[in-house]
């Protein structure tokens, strides 16, 4: 039988990114791919965060993140407020270090009143050398790559921003509404093409409002490796946030919004971290029944 049965969850969303949050700080069980997918059959998320015991001084847990289909992701933004909105009152704390596999996340609520659901996440600084995203080759300046996709002399989509935040991001900038682009059928495509070594995160971006370089509007809409068609990505809403004020779209400052909400993500000019600020609910809350891992051994 599986150690997760019979274990308490939440299951949240980050302005609908579907997040499953599971406290396991007691150390006494890791999760398996074959177990996230057993969850994701019977309790369907984007993300599962799976909280585990600090490993380094001066945290307050160790976060491992995988994606509906087993995989693991380096980052979560959204996966990371839910985080927030259930271990701050646990801990009795309004502000969180965290670490993942590939970096450290800091969190902290937006308002003093804990009874306002609004987090920041500082994401840390984006990569954006070809070999950190990474590239399988140097494709040019990671601002707008030589890529395209679709036929040679009429690609649906090229020269997209490629950007990690802790997962790589492909970011394709488009003059119409990302809802006119069929980026089911698109994303797993691109998502899979060697260029991509670890696979990538699809967006379609517009740039619909700079009239206010601070407060910049840009519409989004994301294929998330490992979970497909989201509502939401903030760790996509960041890259684009990065990408916008790279090519000069926009200032270091956006409202992103996505099919399930608005993110305000600022890229930080004194030390080049990204802030997202968003907030996070809770669905529902459940205990994983021992049927779901039958065949997970």
């Amino acid at each position: 039988m599986s150690g997760l049965a019979n274990r308490p969850y939440l299951k949240m969303n980050g302005i609908g990114n579907e997040i499953v949050v599971l406290d396991l700080i007691d150390g006494s069980h890791a999760v398996t791919p074959a177990e996230a997918r057993a969850i994701a059959a019977h309790e369907p998320f984007d993300q599962l965060m799976v909280l585990y015991p600090p490993q380094q001084a001066g945290t307050d847990a160790f976060m491992r993140i995988f994606n509906a289909d087993g995989s693991q992701s380096g980052a979560c933004g959204n996966g990371t407020r839910c985080v927030s909105w259930y271990l701050m009152p646990v801990l009795g704390k309004d502000r969180l270090l965290l670490q993942t596999p590939t970096s450290l996340v800091e969190a902290r609520r937006a308002d003093a009143d804990f009874a306002v659901d609004n987090f920041i996440v500082d994401m840390g600084p984006p990569a954006l050398d070809w070999q950190a995203i990474p590239l399988a080759r140097n494709a040019g300046d990671t601002k707008a790559i030589d890529y395209a996709y679709g036929p040679a002399e009429a690609p649906l989509l090229q020269s997209p921003s490629v950007v990690s935040m802790g997962n790589p991001h492909a970011v394709f900038w488009i003059d119409r509404d990302p809802a006119e682009i069929d980026l089911a059928g698109i994303g797993p495509a691109i998502e899979h093409d060697p260029l991509f070594p670890e696979r990538v995160n699809v967006s379609i971006a517009q740039v619909r409002d700079t009239s206010h370089r601070d407060t910049s509007h840009i519409v989004l809409r994301v294929w998330e490796r490992g979970a497909g068609l989201t509502r939401a990505c903030g760790s996509a809403a960041c890259a684009t946030g990065v990408a916008a004020a790279r090519l000069g779209l926009t200032g270091r400052r956006a409202r992103i919004s996505l099919p399930g909400g608005d993110l305000q993500i600022e890229w930080r000019e004194t030390d080049g971290h990204v802030l997202m600020t968003g907030v996070a609910e809770l669905e529902h809350e459940g205990r994983f029944a021992a049927s779901w891992f039958a065949d997970a051994a």
